[in-house]
């Protein structure tokens, strides 16, 4: 685990009424919403890496966002970006690639090429991943089955908890999403997806010792309240979010 961990204030939340920050100022910011999980995993690395004195996050309203994010700083007008070297980063899956190459702190990815091959892989899986847990809670699918396939990956690699051994960014990748779908899923189906699975099981206490994930953790009551009105039930994939 990371060490130095910087503990902050976050900044006020910008909405329609709010200025913009002078954009292109030498300042690196890192523009995210406090409740959106594709945020979070860049709000992850950022402090697993110990940048919260080099990247300002810039919290955004998205039910009542500032025009200017998508007019000047952002067309997609999702989140996250970042405002690095005069240029603006987005992609979730890839500002977390980026800010491991780009900025100094520990290693996102280890140096074993055959971890690095299932990193992509898993990677790539993620959205896969997300569609079948939103289908399963939607309708009659086994709903364990998503996890079922986390449950082997984890199992590849012996030398750590986590899926390439020790704490990657293929972990980061899925933090967010399984902090939310593991008390909706008992909430909706009634499902506990550690059950059974030990190496899930481990995978998430280990997970909720990182502190640099805990900084980013919220309200977990109001994040399933928000998942369940956005597209009528049940999914933290919430509009303008990637």
């Amino acid at each position: 685990m990371a060490t130095g961990i910087v503990q902050e204030v976050i900044p006020p939340v910008l909405d329609s009424t709010s200025d913009q920050p002078p954009l292109f100022d030498g300042t690196t910011r890192l523009y995210i919403s406090l409740i959106c999980p594709y945020a979070q995993r860049a709000w992850i690395a950022r402090n697993y890496k110990g940048l919260q004195d080099k990247i300002k996050l810039v919290p955004l309203d998205l039910s009542n966002r500032p025009a200017w994010y998508k007019e000047k700083v952002y067309p997609p007008n999702k989140v996250p970006s970042l405002e690095h070297n005069g240029k603006i980063i987005g992609e979730s899956l890839d500002l977390l690639k980026y800010l491991d190459s780009s900025f100094e702190g520990p290693s996102l990815l280890p140096d074993d090429p055959a971890k690095r091959e299932f990193a992509e892989e898993l990677l790539l899986y993620t959205d896969t991943f997300g569609r079948g847990v939103i289908v399963s809670l939607k309708g009659d699918t086994d709903v364990g089955a998503p996890y079922d396939h986390l449950e082997t990956a984890l199992s590849k690699f012996d030398d750590g908890p986590f899926f390439l051994g020790q704490f990657s960014l293929v972990d980061i990748a899925y933090a967010p999403f399984i902090e939310r779908y593991h008390p909706l899923t008992l909430d909706v189906k009634k499902y506990d997806i550690t059950a059974g699975r030990p190496k899930l099981t481990a995978w998430i206490e280990e997970l909720n010792k990182i502190e640099a994930y805990q900084q980013t953790k919220r309200d977990l009551a109001e994040l399933i309240a928000i998942q369940k009105n956005h597209l009528g039930v049940v999914t933290p994939y919430l509009p303008s979010f990637h």
